[in-house]
């Protein structure tokens, strides 16, 4: 699709117009953004409790720090800049948060445990200028999950369901012995409690979903966000319903011009549609960059971001490889 950004790139008069698309974001929320920096953005009431800790902090103070902001065991770690759920993990005790923090190569973040069990990734525009935007799309993320059938291990159904068998590996590494386990008939056993295709979540579009009562709920939460125009919310609920009705959800992370309309990914769209809809939106982009642009906002130069790409290739490597 490179032609395709080019068209808007000229557009625009320039090849990394998005940076202008969040003024409040690094790199306007493209790459190596600090999730922290974008956490102090939304409202407290609508984030996990989150305390950030620096690569080089020993394991007993970060200890002493998450226990006196009132996140107890478990708990979620995750790199402050990372990408594609690389790094992040359920915390159970005060081991496993040495494991990782030796293990992480650079800052993280620690965040209380969210008991919604469901994930949607809300896509939303807001042109410059407006009190108002729109939502352009609405991703159901299903985790990583098996169904006993009171015959089979666990490891029998992970190997009989083509997107578990893909993560045997790690599977491996999380549940030990606990393969050889045998699911009662109709057991629901979810393996990865992340939204993420890097860790097996299938994603369903609900676009037709997209009611007033939700555009509004979202529209109270970005409208708070000063410089924040364009990017997927994902956010974790406890019913539709609820969530329609501004009630009881945590938006555990916002990604910017980096994030993508992650409801193309519904098995049931075709190759063809899923272009026209990242066209679509990289269109919203150009539109939001070019107007932030005429209000000031610089675009990235081309120097600065072939750095930035260059330093989030190395990032990525780095995650992949720890």
């Amino acid at each position: 699709m490179f032609p395709v950004w080019l068209y808007y790139a000229l557009k625009a008069r320039s090849l990394f117009f998005f940076n202008a698309a969040n003024p409040a974001m690094k790199n306007g929320g493209m790459a190596m953004e600090s999730k922290m920096a974008i956490y102090q953005m939304i409202p407290k009431q609508w984030i996990p409790k989150t305390v950030f800790i620096p690569k080089d902090q020993s394991p007993e103070v970060a200890l002493e720090r998450i226990l006196a902001s009132d996140i107890g065991f478990p708990f979620i770690a995750k790199p402050d800049i990372g990408m594609k759920s690389f790094g992040v993990e359920k915390i159970h005790d005060k081991e496993e948060l040495k494991d990782y923090v030796l293990w992480s190569p650079s800052n993280f973040l620690v965040q209380e445990l969210i008991p919604y069990q469901k994930e949607v990734g809300i896509f939303y525009v807001r042109k410059p200028g407006e009190e108002k935007g729109c939502i352009t799309g609405v991703v159901s993320k299903q985790f990583l999950s098996v169904v006993g059938d009171g015959e089979s291990t666990l490891l029998t159904l992970i190997k009989k369901n083509p997107r578990s068998h893909l993560q045997l590996k790690s599977l491996r590494k999380k549940w030990g012995d606990q393969l050889y386990n045998v699911l009662k008939a109709g057991e629901v056993k979810i393996l990865v409690p992340y939204g993420s295709h890097t860790r097996g979540a299938m994603f369903v579009d609900i676009s037709h979903k997209i009611n007033e009562k939700l555009i509004a709920t979202i529209n109270g939460v970005c409208s708070q966000m000063e410089g924040f125009h364009y990017g997927r919310l994902d956010v974790l609920y406890q019913s539709f319903e609820e969530l329609c009705e501004g009630k009881n959800f945590s938006v555990i992370e916002i990604n910017g011009a980096g994030g993508e309309a992650t409801h193309i990914y519904d098995p049931k769209h075709s190759l063809f549609w899923a272009w026209r809809e990242v066209s679509r939106h990289w269109g919203f982009m150009c539109e939001v960059s070019i107007r932030n642009h005429q209000n000031g906002h610089a675009y990235l130069s081309f120097k600065d971001g072939r750095a930035m790409l260059r330093e989030n290739g190395a990032l990525q490597a780095q995650l992949r490889m720890v």
